[in-house]
């Protein structure tokens, strides 16, 4: 049974738990409902929880676990044979899981039938040909081993699914019948059912937790199995940056200098026009402008920010790069020739920071705005002008959130993507001309992960190992802000 429909089975279990659990509080007192320890819907409620809680943790815990034991169980089977020089268990088992999707996706395709999807005699170029059909890139390291390997990969999971729907509907009826057991009067369904919310509220709260401890293991094994193939020197201290789509990583160069430093430089250069344009329209719309005027200013200058990031990209593409060629270009109005072509480090800074401006001033504007009244007035009373109070009392109160805002809008100029492949184009060079071509880490690590070699690959591994350069990256950003703001944060009663 497929995951949507077996939720949607426990959902219904849990209303007609609901409703079977309070109907039979209602009938366990002969007169007044005061006679219960806690009102009806409390004991439905009490049935509803009883229910989904066991059946959703089972489902959601099967889940994550499965796909680890039947790699493990199919890993036992693999030969050593078949794990080739420069590859390893893990990544064969990549390669598996990959054929045994396309094999699902040929089969709900048409090209394959479920008969030979399970069939470990079939003729490996015709199911090879069949794969492609469906839309699978089947490469060279497919072999007719890895194909019985995917297969069973299918029929375990096949197995698994049914028992995962039997295990979670048992569990659903058990709780069922564990509510409705232990409803009576004296029941407190109130204070259980409360406690419930409480479990749930902090498991809700422990999402964001377990998401990060998530992508951070997701990019550590794969960044460990990248550093395995490609020494970690030539990596981190590389100034070069020319990946090879045509072996194992031999001929290819992956330094990530020139990436980090790309991604650096327009970040600076956007932040440089984003943070005076926005922290200034952010001190005028809270302290000068008319109530009129703000009312419209906000909202078009929050427009900005829903504004797709392709459309900055044509805009940084079309409009302002060659805007710039026209100016600082051979044969421009300043007669110089700093600038080549359209695509360059100032024409993605410029449009990312346009990007960026909503980013600084609303969340500034919200910030200002939430100083006390109470301070401006008393800047006032003691002789201040508008002018000095901003400066001397208004901005050192609201710093922290200033700070707040401006790193939120580094970390969205360090993750851009679009902008970047259209204004700053794709050349990897360690330069500090703004008006050379550059890419940024995101940019490659779209074009590693969509190009022509298997994911077994330094060339496709590496794209694990940038995220986590990243992520490392904007993890120094938090803390030096969060460093920032506990030095400057002022309590005020």
């Amino acid at each position: 049974m497929p995951f949507i429909w077996l939720a949607a089975l426990v959902l219904v279990l849990a209303a007609l738990g609901y409703m079977v659990v309070r109907s039979k509080a209602l009938s366990s007192v002969e007169g007044e409902i005061s006679e219960l320890h806690s009102l009806p819907t409390y004991y439905g409620a009490n049935g509803a929880l009883k229910i989904l809680v066991p059946a959703f943790g089972i489902l959601f815990l099967w889940l994550l676990v499965q796909p680890f034991v039947i790699d493990r169980s199919i890993a036992a089977t693999i030969p050593a044979s078949e794990i080739k020089e420069g590859s390893n268990i893990g990544l064969v088992m990549s390669e598996v899981a990959r054929t045994a999707e396309g094999i699902r996706n040929a089969v709900a395709a048409g090209t394959m039938t479920p008969e030979m999807a399970q069939d470990g005699r079939a003729d490996f170029v015709d199911f090879s040909q069949r794969l492609k059909d469906a839309g699978q890139i089947v490469t060279s390291d497919l072999t007719v081993t890895l194909v019985q390997a995917a297969q069973q990969y299918n029929v375990l999971a096949s197995i698994g699914g049914i028992l995962m729907t039997v295990v979670v509907l048992l569990a659903a009826l058990a709780g069922l019948v564990w509510s409705y057991v232990e409803t009576n009067p004296q029941f407190r369904a109130r204070n259980v059912v409360e406690q419930g919310v409480l479990a749930i509220l902090i498991a809700a709260a422990s999402i964001a937790i377990l998401t990060t401890i998530g992508i951070v293991f997701s990019l550590v094994f794969n960044t460990v199995e990248f550093f395995k193939l490609y020494p970690a020197m030539d990596f981190f201290f590389g100034v070069d940056w020319a990946p090879s789509f045509s072996g194992r990583g031999g001929s290819s160069s992956l330094g990530v200098l020139p990436l980090l430093w790309g991604t650096i430089y327009i970040s600076i250069v956007a932040l440089a026009v984003a943070i005076p344009i926005g922290l200034l329209s952010a001190i005028y719309l809270s302290e000068y402008a008319p109530p009129a005027v703000r009312a419209f200013a906000k909202p078009m200058l929050e427009i900005l920010a829903g504004i797709p990031t392709i459309v900055y990209g044509l805009f940084a593409l079309l409009t302002v790069g060659p805007l710039l060629v026209s100016v600082f270009g051979e044969g421009g109005a300043l007669g110089v020739a700093w600038q080549d072509g359209g695509r360059a480090v100032v024409t993605a800074g410029i449009v990312m920071g346009i990007m960026l401006i909503p980013f600084v001033s609303s969340l500034s504007d919200d910030i200002i705005n939430a100083v006390p009244q109470a301070m401006r007035d008393g800047s006032y009373g003691l002789g201040a002008t508008q002018s000095e109070t901003i400066r001397q009392v208004v901005i050192p109160a609201a710093l922290p959130g200033i700070v707040g805002a401006i790193l939120l809008a580094a970390s969205r100029a360090i993750g851009e993507t679009m902008i970047v492949v259209l204004g700053a184009g794709a050349a990897a060079r360690l330069s500090l001309n703004p008006f050379e071509a550059m890419t940024t880490v995101t940019a490659k690590i779209v074009s590693q992960l969509t190009g022509d070699s298997d994911f077994a690959s330094p060339e496709a591994l590496v794209a694990f190992a940038l995220g986590m350069s990243l992520f490392v990256l904007t993890l120094g950003l938090n803390v030096l802000a969060l460093y920032i703001v506990r030095k400057y944060r002022e309590q005020y009663d």
